[in-house]
Formats: C-alpha cells, sequence, structure tokens
C-alpha cells in the first residue's frame, strides 16, 4: 500500500505532463549535499498514532511520513484522509503500509502500537503481550532504519521502552520513551490554572514512572524564574503540602479521567511525541522529562531500569542528563519509582 499515484499523465493515450509542463532552467546544477531530507515513521494507526501524526503534519516537521498498522483497510482509509487535506498542509509525501519496508530509511520512528486491556485481565498479562507485539514490531524497524531514533509511546511506556532498547540493539541514547513529558505538561497546566498565570510562564516537571509513583518536583518549580516554594517560605506564606500533593494525584489521575469521558487519550500525547520529535530531529537541545535508561543518575543503580529524568534531547537522540538537584524526599521516591519498575521487568524474562 503506497501513496495514491500522483496523476501525471491525461486521457487514453497517456499523455505524460511532467516532462511537458514546466520548462526546464538551463545551466543547472544538482541540489545541495546538505540539503537533509526528514522521514518519520509511526506504528500504530489507532487514536494516539493518528493524532501524532497529524500534529507532525501540521507542524511541518517531516518531509515524509510512514503509517504501519496491521488492518489495511483502516490503515489506507488513514491515509488518504490524511492525502486528502494536502491543499491545507505542508507538502509532505504520505505513505503507508502493512509491511515494515515502508519505513526503510526512518530518521525517527515512532511506536503507537499496543495491545487493549481485556476485561478482568492483569496488568503484567497484558504487558506480556505489549512484549510480544513489540517483537514483531522493533526488529523489522532496527533492520530498516539501523541509524533512526526510536520513540516509544505505548504504554506501559517505560517497561516498554526497556524493551525496545534490548529487541533494536541500539545505544541507549538512540532510544527514548514519551515517558512524563505528557505529565509534566499537564503539571504546568494545573498550577497555572491555581495560580491564574500563563502556563509557558511556569517551568515545573514530574519524573520517575509514567504512572502512580511519579515524583513531582516541587523544589524546582518555578513562574517567570521565581522558584514558587522558595518565595513563598521568604514572604513567610503558609501553604499546605495537602494541596501540593492534591495538585500531583490530579496528574495521574488526569489520563483516567479523560478516558473515563472520551473513552481514549489522543490530542495531549499527540501534542506532547511532536513537540519531542522536533527537539530531536531539529537539535533543538531542549530539556525534557523522557524514558531514559537511568542507572547511574540520582542515586540509581539496581538494574537497566528505564525512567523519565530530565534529559537533553537533540539530533543525535538522549545528549545527556540535567544534574537537577533534588531533596532527599524527591530522591528517595524517585528511587523507589525505579524500584517499582524493576519489579514489573524482572517478570518478562527478557
Amino acid at each position: 500500500m503506497q501513496k495514491s499515484a500522483s496523476a501525471s499523465s491525461l486521457g487514453p493515450g497517456g499523455l505524460d505532463l511532467s516532462d511537458m509542463f514546466f520548462k526546464p532552467i538551463q545551466n543547472t546544477s544538482p541540489p545541495s549535499p546538505t540539503k537533509r531530507h526528514t522521514k518519520i515513521s509511526v506504528i500504530g494507526a489507532g487514536n494516539v498514532g493518528m493524532a501524532i501524526a497529524q500534529t507532525i503534519l501540521t507542524q511541518d516537521l517531516a518531509d515524509e511520513i510512514a503509517l504501519v498498522d496491521a488492518q489495511p483497510e483502516k490503515l489506507r482509509g488513514e491515509m488518504l484522509d490524511l492525502q486528502h487535506a494536502a491543499a491545507f498542509l505542508p507538502r509532505t509525501k504520505i505513505i503507508a503500509s502493512t509491511d515494515y519496508t515502508v519505513t526503510v530509511g526512518s530518521d525517527l520512528c515512532i511506536v503507537s502500537a499496543g495491545a487493549r486491556q481485556i476485561a478482568g485481565e492483569s496488568r503484567l498479562n497484558l504487558l506480556q503481550r505489549n512484549v510480544a507485539l513489540f517483537r514483531g514490531i522493533i526488529p523489522p524497524l532496527a533492520k530498516y532504519s539501523p541509524g533512526t531514533i526510536l520513540m516509544i509511546v505505548s504504554n506501559p511506556v517505560d517497561v516498554l521502552t526497556y524493551v525496545a532498547w534490548k529487541l533494536s540493539g541500539f545505544p541507549s541514547n538512540r532510544v527514548v520513551g514519551s515517558g512524563t513529558n505528557l505529565d509534566s505538561s499537564r503539571f504546568r497546566f494545573l498550577i497555572a490554572d491555581h495560580l491564574d498565570v500563563n502556563t509557558q510562564d511556569v517551568q515545573a516537571s514530574i519524573i520517575g514512572e509514567h504512572g502512580d509513583s511519579s515524583v513531582a518536583l516541587w523544589s524546582s518549580i518555578s513562574v517567570g524564574g521565581v522558584p514558587v516554594l522558595s518565595f513563598l517560605e521568604k514572604k513567610q506564606i503558609p501553604y499546605e503540602k495537602e494541596t501540593l500533593e492534591g495538585i500531583h494525584k490530579a496528574v495521574v489521575d488526569s489520563a483516567y479521567e479523560v478516558i473515563s469521558l472520551k473513552g481514549y487519550t489522543s490530542w495531549a500525547i499527540g501534542y506532547s511525541a511532536a513537540n519531542l520529535a522536533r527537539s530531536i530531529l531539529r537539535d533543538q537541545r531542549k530539556i525534557h522529562p523522557v524514558s531514559v535508561l537511568a542507572k547511574g543518575f540520582y542515586g540509581i543503580g539496581d538494574g537497566d531500569v528505564f525512567l523519565s529524568l530530565p534529559a537533553q534531547l537533540g539530533r543525535g537522540g538522549v545528549l545527556g542528563v540535567t544534574n537537577v538537584h533534588l531533596t532527599d524526599e524527591e530522591a528517595q521516591r524517585l528511587r523507589k519509582s525505579a524500584q517499582t519498575i524493576l519489579k514489573v521487568q524482572s517478570q518478562l524474562g527478557l
């Protein structure tokens, strides 16, 4: 299944217009060898995958997007639907296939495919089904795009990022999970809403597991460059820890609330993934809380575990982990989060 053919010939005789429509320029030189063709592959054409693809398209992040899914009819329908919007979008080639050869030469592969939980199914059983799914996804991506960067969005994202790293054989800097990038956006929104300020003026991060054991970095929150907690203490303005914990709990519960209301989450994770793609492909060197190989950072020393840390992203993938000051309580919670993920990983047999 490829991109719909652009008709360069008309009529029963097949009059070829491609060489007739434009008069060639004389004495031309070949295109600059430094010109780059950027290709992104999105694996999984469900609600999340299509929100990611649509956001990437509208933000003009790629010259080519390849979609892969196991359902050929739905996949072709999604491809055609996006192609039909070509007049309203930047020029991007859109192709789709159930065959992973369509991903060849990708700069970035975003994996959103995942099994859905069956009623009464344990989380571990769901995870094992997703691991089996990844065995059919990750090796072909690594085969056809050996220099690509893998971005994992499928949940549970931290464990599946570890699985993708193991199955791909890639160095750890080229495997990253979307992690708590979206959690941190929700966190910033709730703080901004609480203080009645613009969300973009709030700097705040959630790290650790993308899940119940995540860690809110209250000590590093700032608004307009002003550290919030130290400002309150300096001004002797009282605040209750319960209020802070309530905001963190609202972050953790946000996805569950959206799912209960509309059945799934899509737009926010679409913007989050596109945000990460921009930082990587355009070598922005921005800092994002994303799932990375955490061993050796912040006192995490047991086992190979992926969880979200404030990391600098660029064309080489994960360029480094920021040395953010953590309070003793925050560091302890982060290590506990790592142990939670490691306990799950130990049951996978990888």
